[in-house]
């Protein structure tokens, strides 16, 4: 008999080292040269067992940048517990990610053919900044629109950095991007009944 306790050992293991093979991968291959195949050889598990865990390599890359924003969104829980968060208190370890993982993300940013990849990430920065500001003004399309230019502005921002030579501390890129958010915050919080 197994216990649950080792399956979820063996099944976080798993995962582990599929999303590893995927960020190796990524760097070497690009994503449309990328296979199911590839990421099993790599991982070093069947087919089989790489779809018991993920239907596809496409859910593979959402679970792992899933993962991220939980990540990341546990960072700033936690900063929560001590003192007041401020909007957008996730960029710090977005950005300390970012830096980590430097060399898969100019692959990911350089490469045109990780369009499907870009897609996702910016997907997930949107995520991230929506549950960032949702306090911050009612549900609605001025939420909505602002979530959008804050996480394209981000998404952008880091594309530039990624590549900038000499690459700026990253306490200087997240004041930076900050300053810039400033006005769209303020304007959310205005409650001007001419955006309602």
């Amino acid at each position: 008999m197994t216990n649950s306790k080792s399956v979820d050992r063996r099944t976080l293991r798993t995962r582990r080292a599929l999303r590893d093979a995927l960020l190796s991968l990524l760097v070497e291959k690009g994503w449309d040269d990328l296979s199911v195949q590839d990421l099993c050889d790599r991982a070093d598990i069947g087919r089989s067992t790489f779809y018991l865990h993920f239907p596809s390599k496409e859910e593979l890359l959402k679970g792992s940048l899933d993962d991220l924003r939980g990540a990341l969104n546990a960072l700033t829980d936690e900063v929560g517990k001590t003192k007041p968060v401020r909007p957008l208190a996730f960029v710090h370890g977005l950005l300390d990610h970012i830096h980590e993982q430097r060399q898969l993300c100019r692959s990911i940013f350089g490469r045109r053919s990780a369009h499907t990849v870009q897609v996702r990430f910016r997907e997930m920065v949107t995520k991230l900044v929506a549950d960032n500001i949702a306090a911050l003004a009612p549900a609605g399309w001025t939420r909505d629109a602002a979530v959008h230019y804050l996480a394209g502005a981000l998404v952008e921002m880091l594309s530039w950095w990624i590549d900038s030579r000499p690459m700026r501390p990253i306490d200087e890129i997240e004041q930076l991007y900050l300053r810039l958010a400033e006005p769209a915050l303020a304007e959310l919080t205005r409650g001007d009944s001419r955006l309602g």
